[in-house]
């Protein structure tokens, strides 16, 4: 016969074995999520970094944690926000722009970096190689840079006869020398000459508008920058108001009343990070991931902002549209 003593002392063992197993769980591992904007601006690719990562076995708050940063569009951040994760002791850290990554990279050496970036990882120091990238990062590249002669191409077919062409970026858009050099060609070869305007804040950004027209530019390029997110509507209005025919790398500017638009998936790069950042927490190594060539791409056209522009749309160009805005 049990004793009450002895009783309520089992009784007590039985209830502390299981607070004391689970307090001896294992923490969950952490994913550091650094990014150039916000998450209102940024909430499709995360969207899509938990799908990645749910492919590769990790659901948020089931077997993994992630700390997102965000810079708010203020590039000087960048920094302070991934020592903060390296402070945190994050197990990987995933960034989406290559501003992001290249201030993951300055701020550890030893923490696993996943990136998504539109420059050539290698001529921006990011990796040896696209196969062997060597170290601790590895990621996604969506080659942005290179895909600005094929809108100066499509641009062309809406406005055949346009011959002086402006390409409009940020003084922070990394890799603006292959990107130039390659639109040079193409306008070379259509033709036409492109000359390069830089503009950050609203009253550049207007300024050079203004520039464009008195300068009676025929039609714009736009550099892809994590900067022209926060800006879209205001830059599809002066497009408008200017009477400028423009083309885009970013799906949003042209759903905020853009011309055109012709890019990578973004949400699906950052879907294919995800799973990278996945198969890290596994235990494969960064070095033994090769670079991963983004196969998604975006050609978005809007019908209205044509109209506004009396343009017309070749039927060539409807029929390969993946996205037609009435």
């Amino acid at each position: 016969m049990i004793k009450r003593r002895e009783f309520i002392t089992l009784l007590g063992g039985a209830v502390a074995w299981p607070l004391a197993a689970r307090a001896q769980q294992p923490a969950l591992p952490v994913v550091g999520f650094l990014h150039n904007g916000t998450p209102d601006q940024s909430a499709n690719l995360v969207a899509g970094f938990r799908k990645g990562l749910s492919e590769a076995g990790y659901v948020e708050g089931h077997n993994v944690a992630i700390e997102f940063r965000w810079a708010n569009n203020e590039l000087d951040r960048l920094p302070e926000l991934a020592a903060d994760l390296v402070r945190r002791r994050v197990a990987v850290i995933a960034t989406g722009t290559t501003n992001a990554t290249l201030a993951a990279k300055a701020a550890t050496t030893t923490i696993p970096i996943v990136f998504h970036a539109a420059v050539d990882p290698v001529r921006a120091g990011l990796v040896a190689s696209l196969n062997r990238p060597g170290g601790t990062v590895t990621g996604v590249n969506s080659m942005s840079g290179d895909l600005g002669a094929k809108r100066l191409r499509l641009l062309h077919e809406v406005v055949p006869r346009a011959e002086r062409f402006v390409y409009l970026s940020s003084t922070t858009s990394p890799d603006q020398g292959s990107a130039l050099a390659n639109l040079q060609a193409a306008a070379s070869a259509l033709g036409g000459q492109i000359e390069i305007f830089y503009a950050d804040t609203n009253g550049e950004i207007d300024a050079a508008f203004e520039s464009l027209a008195q300068k009676r530019i025929d039609a714009l390029v736009l550099s892809e920058s994590p900067r022209w997110q926060q800006r879209r509507v205001q830059i599809a209005a002066l497009a408008t108001h200017f009477r400028l025919p423009a083309i885009y790398a970013d799906r949003e500017i042209a759903a905020a009343g853009g011309l055109m638009s012709y890019g990578p998936d973004l949400a699906d790069a950052i879907r294919q990070s995800g799973v990278y950042v996945g198969r890290i927490l596994k235990g494969e190594k960064p070095a033994d991931l090769p670079v991963i060539r983004a196969v998604r791409f975006e050609f978005v056209i809007n019908m209205p902002a044509a109209k506004l522009l009396n343009l017309t749309f070749p039927p060539g160009l409807l029929a390969i549209a993946d996205e037609v805005i009435e």
